[in-house]
């Protein structure tokens, strides 16, 4: 491919064929980018639904898939930087923030994947966290999330404390996580992917 053609401004057919077939070579069967509200993931919930569906995945994989996308989702609305503000914030609960999911499938498995820009403080918090849960066996997290059901809501905690918890009991294979600096800023792109 000759670059001096991807760069030209008015390319805008060819850039959206290279994304199209990125998305198809990596099989991607559902991919949001944008912001996201209470609103806008009930909305995209039934895309993601038919989605897994159409492509055959397993009821209980779909249940866990499902039950996964949900918690990112809500991680983003929780922890992104980036907030959306309009004349009627309050319609909205004060809770419109950017970031961007994307659901793959190769041999049988189904990937999420998931980011969004945090500050340092929330950045370290996820860190310990995610640490955390890489060090535990499917029992420890297992009974960990029964432990946390249970209890009262952490004081650092915007949700009950279950999200990632939820994500790790569901995953098969432990979370994979990085926090890279954003240029020209303090704050940095959290990514995080579970395999379901």
């Amino acid at each position: 491919m000759n670059y001096a053609v991807l760069t030209q401004r008015d390319n805008t057919n060819l850039h959206w064929r290279i994304f199209c077939e990125c998305a198809q070579d990596r099989n991607v069967i559902f991919y949001y980018e944008g912001y996201f509200s209470q609103t806008i993931i009930a909305a995209v919930s039934d895309a993601v639904k038919m989605r897994t569906e159409q492509v055959g995945a397993a009821n209980t994989t779909r249940r866990k898939l499902f039950s996964s996308f949900i918690e990112m989702t809500q991680n983003i609305i929780h922890y992104s930087v980036d907030a959306y503000v309009t004349q009627d914030n309050r319609q909205f609960n004060n809770e419109v923030r950017h970031g961007s999911i994307c659901i793959s499938t190769q041999a049988g498995r189904f990937y999420l994947h998931c980011a969004n820009p945090v500050n340092a403080a929330v950045a370290h918090q996820l860190q310990q966290k995610l640490e955390h849960l890489r060090s535990l066996t499917i029992d420890d997290i297992k009974r960990e999330y029964k432990r946390t059901l249970r209890s009262e809501t952490p004081d650092d905690s915007k949700g009950a404390g279950l999200g990632l918890l939820t994500v790790a009991r569901d995953a098969s294979a432990p979370l994979e996580f990085e926090f890279t600096p954003i240029e020209n800023s303090d704050h940095m792109l959290f990514y995080l992917k579970a395999t379901i």
